[in-house]
């Protein structure tokens, strides 16, 4: 599975918690990219819930912390 920050969000608006295939579902329904769908498809098979985007992506968190967007404000010129 590849997650980056942009894959992720695309899903942030499931239904949590939710089911492997309740969250292919809502994928397929709301337009998410092809690799969010390949993603969870890779998902094992249980009758567990997951319950956020932490439980597929363990590092999503540090990676929102560390301001992974890009900011407008680091193009600015000091003179």
């Amino acid at each position: 599975m590849f997650w980056t920050p942009e894959l992720a969000q695309t899903i942030e608006g499931a239904p949590w918690p939710a089911s492997k295939e309740e969250l292919i579902d809502y994928a397929v329904r709301v337009g998410c990219p092809q690799q969010v769908l390949d993603n969870l498809c890779e998902l094992d098979d249980t009758d567990a819930e997951i319950e956020g985007i932490a439980d597929l992506w363990s590092e999503y968190e540090d990676v929102i912390n560390e301001e992974y967007f890009y900011n407008d404000d680091d193009d600015e010129v000091y003179e």
